[in-house]
């Protein structure tokens, strides 16, 4: 079975593709092109956002690649600021309108809190998620989307809608490489039988500098992105490695190799990422 074809089976009975291209920071003139080389070596799962300012050329090369649309999975988020059901039902049929498309296979949450309060603010906007969330399970029942999920959302989150609606959360999307391992929302997660998809796997990039990961990468004898996408891929996560450049798509997908349990637990062990001009991300808090 080709990597490609290796899938999770969600709680909703809808099936992801564990490995995925993510399109963060491509821009939108760039990112069809993107699109299509990574479905022409294989990739089967995209991933995409409001925020990224990029779905319409997302769509665009989704609709441009020559694979039945049925055969793809494209995924898009509800911008984090969008609190109320009004807001984020109509972003959803906006996105959809941007993206040319007749429907989107999941979308997801972005975050529980507005990126600028992220780290700043005990406020988890338990009702304004709800709100969120019931704009998804109607578009659900409108046929606009397959599967709902959410990103970055904590247990108290995940509880929340749990307990005060109706559909449990599909998938959570969280940041987890070599370096930020967060094994409690990971387990909790998936004990809870949701999903979890890794973003972020080569650390903003700051792996590739870090001289632990660089040398357990030479042992193995692969790059230093194969045995962090690896590194996430055996916690049973689903994978979104970015990238715009069709040599990197073939390479991020060249994963015939195990790494040991001992070195498993060592890679786990690793922590004091510097995430150099990454640390102003507004995932990590950082103003937008």
């Amino acid at each position: 079975m080709s990597i490609f074809d290796e899938t999770i089976t969600l709680n909703s009975g809808i099936k992801i593709p564990k490995l995925a291209l993510g399109v963060w920071e491509i821009p939108d003139d760039e990112v069809a092109k993107a699109v299509e080389s990574a479905i022409e070596i294989g990739y089967k799962h995209i991933d995409t956002a409001q925020a990224y300012g990029n779905e319409r050329g997302v769509g665009e090369g989704v609709r441009n690649s020559g694979v039945d649309r049925d055969k793809l999975f494209v995924n898009s988020k509800v911008a984090a600021e969008l609190k109320n059901y009004d807001d984020a039902k109509k972003s959803i049929d906006e996105t959809l309108s941007k993206m040319d498309i007749d429907y989107l296979d999941m979308m997801i949450i972005h975050n529980p809190q507005p990126w600028k309060e992220v780290n700043q603010s005990n406020d988890r906007h338990f009702e304004g998620n709800l709100e969120a969330w019931r704009a998804l399970e109607d578009a659900v029942k409108e046929g606009k989307l397959k599967t709902i999920g959410v990103s970055s959302f904590n247990k108290e989150d995940l509880d929340n809608l749990i307990k005060n609606s109706d559909t449990k959360p599909a998938v959570n999307q969280v940041q987890v490489h070599i370096g930020d391992t967060p094994l409690d929302i990971i387990k909790y997660s998936q004990d809870n039988d949701i999903a979890v998809e890794a973003f972020s796997p080569v650390a903003h990039g700051a792996a590739l500098k870090d001289d632990r990961i660089v040398e357990m990468a030479k042992k193995y004898n692969v790059s230093v992105p194969q045995l962090c996408i690896r590194y996430d891929w055996q916690l049973n996560t689903i994978v979104l490695p970015k990238s715009a450049n069709p040599d990197h798509m073939k390479s991020n997908a060249e994963l015939d190799f195990e790494i040991s349990d001992e070195d498993m637990k060592t890679l786990a062990g690793i922590g004091n990422m510097d995430y150099g001009d990454a640390s102003a991300y507004p995932v990590f808090g950082g103003k937008i």
